[in-house]
């Protein structure tokens, strides 16, 4: 089942696009964050969502929020995924997928390619979306919507 819009998220250990530890509490509880995990570097549809969340990076800093993309690709792949596409934002490597089973992501076609899914977490570290879609464009608007609500109460 995983984590669920009104839980909190647990603290967790990884390693980020540098080759450094990162601490979830060190973002955490602290700001509005979302964390969006993804099948792979470099495919067409994580692209262009990666892409998607760079081209309103800017807007989401301006507002206070955070974004994290996850995969199972190597801290490599990410660090040539972030400059190939000026990616301003972290990457956490997850190889074994367990942060994948931390939050309960699901596999899509009958389990053969690792699920696409969108959180946004706010400054208390509770869940106040949890979106699931392959499809990569949908997740930027929704992501964006949230955030304006969050805003706006």
């Amino acid at each position: 089942m995983g984590l669920q819009v009104g839980d909190e998220i647990p603290e967790f250990i990884a390693t980020n696009d540098k080759g450094e530890q990162f601490l979830s509490s060190d973002i955490i509880g602290k700001k509005n964050l979302i964390l969006y995990f993804y099948p792979k570097n470099f495919t067409p549809g994580c692209t262009k969502e990666a892409c998607s969340f760079r081209d309103s990076y800017v807007d989401f800093v301006n507002m206070g929020v955070e974004v994290i993309g996850i995969s199972a690709d190597s801290v490599k792949s990410h660090a040539r995924f972030k400059s190939k596409y000026a990616l301003p934002f972290m990457f956490l490597s997850d190889p074994k997928g367990e942060l994948r089973n931390l939050f309960g992501v699901k596999s899509e076609l009958l389990g053969l390619l690792p699920g696409r899914e969108t959180y946004v977490i706010d400054e208390k570290g509770i869940i106040q979306l949890k979106f699931n879609s392959m499809k990569a464009s949908e997740h930027l608007g929704k992501a964006i919507e949230k955030i304006k609500e969050m805003a706006n109460k």
